[in-house]
């Protein structure tokens, strides 16, 4: 009888993706996937150490295994095991736990599923993690996530990442094209690029073979992919030529995701960003220029050491007076083994609560305000398979996300619907029957 395998996974698409990829070592071994709320053999927790609380939500999920299943071998991989395996190795029921290096040769490591009375570590330094180990998300159809870098060579005082995956280092644009092809084959219509600095894209061995624009101009080329969307890119290496590109491609989509972190000169310095928000802003400007509808992301902090209310304020109405669409915000928390962790003018976490309300609010502000620009218009849509009270979900080009009532035919179709009006909830319903396109 074959043996069980559950995964949870916490973080990013690159998390997503990566769990995907090792899913697939497991199926190869002779495992049988199943849900994390099924018993299972083997639970595999996948971690992140970005947001905060990351020892407390890895003891929640071992927690949750052992309830689905007492004897369960579970084993721990993920930038948290790579920071942090000793405080991993002390959670009750842990079994093994993988550092970066290790973790895709995972099946060597679990070749007898009894429980150990001590949790096995096997972490090397981050400086053994040489190698770029491709994946992607596979399962849902309608989109994937594609890995095509990993680590990074920056040296932001807040972030522990370079720590937790190493240097810069990424696929090669053959591979990447191959793997592109076979998710096209598979049937998904939507290709998500992710990567921790994904405008990083070329370095191999530690030498520049290629630009990230290299790679986009490949991939644009790919038969029987309908959209390609860029998850995350730093403003810095937003270049000119990229977004021209974009704006002219029928499968690259109008919509962009580009860290901020702050808005005032001053904590960007202090932040060791390798910008100033005047080449933000001129980022924005030139994509608006381009791509009137596009829909814009940004990632902000809050509560920076030596952050003043000016600070904030100046952070604040910079933001409101950007045409972007939406906000990620991050509050602050203090990383171990970061210069930030030991900088002087520590914000207090109740002023840091009411700076992220606020930018909160102001998110919301930002997205119903882009939506009211997109009302009337039609659009092409991609229907997804999850479904709540009657209704299904799907997501424009440019990252409108729309609410119809739900019809099974329509998980992985593409239909072209009009915007009506926004509703209650905050998404966006059509005025009429979604169309199937000719193409």
């Amino acid at each position: 009888m074959n043996k069980k395998v559950a995964f949870y996974t916490l973080g990013c698409k690159l998390n997503f993706s990566e769990t995907s990829a090792i899913g697939r070592q497991f199926s190869e071994a002779g495992f049988e996937t199943v849900s994390f709320t099924d018993k299972a053999d083997v639970y595999l927790i996948n971690t992140c150490s970005v947001t905060d609380h990351a020892d407390k939500k890895c003891r929640k999920v071992v927690k949750e295994a052992l309830k689905h299943s007492p004897n369960a071998y579970i084993a721990i991989v993920g930038c948290y095991a790579q920071l942090k395996p000793k405080e991993i190795s002390e959670i009750p029921g842990v079994d093994v736990v993988l550092g970066a290096a290790e973790k895709f040769r995972i099946t060597e490591y679990i070749t007898d599923l009894t429980k150990n009375e001590k949790t096995q570590v096997y972490n090397q330094d981050i400086s053994e993690a040489k190698d770029f180990i491709s994946s992607y998300s596979f399962g849902e159809r309608t989109r994937t996530f594609l890995k095509v870098q990993d680590g990074c060579d920056y040296t932001c005082s807040f972030c522990t990442i370079p720590l937790a995956r190493g240097a810069s280092r990424s696929d090669t644009i053959e591979h990447v094209i191959k793997q592109a092809n076979e998710i096209a084959a598979s049937g998904v219509k939507e290709i998500v690029l992710t990567g921790v600095n994904l405008g990083d894209f070329g370095i191999r061995n530690g030498q520049r073979e290629n630009k990230f624009f290299d790679l986009v101009k490949e991939l644009d080329k790919v038969d029987g992919i309908d959209r390609i969307r860029i998850s995350s890119i730093e403003p810095n290496l937003l270049s000119n030529e990229i977004i021209e590109f974009v704006a002219g491609s029928e499968r690259f989509v109008p919509h962009f995701h580009i860290p901020l972190q702050s808005g005032c000169n001053k904590i960007l310095g202090l932040m060791r960003r390798r910008y100033k928000r005047e080449l933000y802003a001129d980022r924005i400007s030139e994509i608006k220029k381009l791509m009137p509808d596009c829909c814009i992301g940004v990632d902000v902090i809050v509560g920076f050491p030596g952050e003043s209310n000016e600070d904030f304020l100046e952070t604040y109405n910079f933001l409101n007076g950007l045409e972007v669409s939406y906000l990620h915000v991050f509050t602050y928390s203090e990383r171990e083994n970061t210069s930030a962790a030991e900088m002087k003018g520590v914000v207090p976490g109740a002023v840091r609560a009411e700076r992220s309300k606020m930018l909160h609010i102001l998110s919301e502000k930002k997205r119903r305000a882009f939506y009211d620009t997109q009302t009337g218009k039609t659009a092409e849509v991609l229907f997804e398979g999850d479904h709540k009270n009657g209704y299904m979900h799907g997501f424009s080009r440019n990252y409108v996300k729309v609410k119809a009532p739900y019809d099974p035919l329509m998980i992985n179709e593409i239909r072209n619907v009009k915007f009506e009006n926004i509703a209650s909830d905050g998404d966006m319903e059509i005025s009429e029957t979604p169309e199937v396109l000719t193409h």
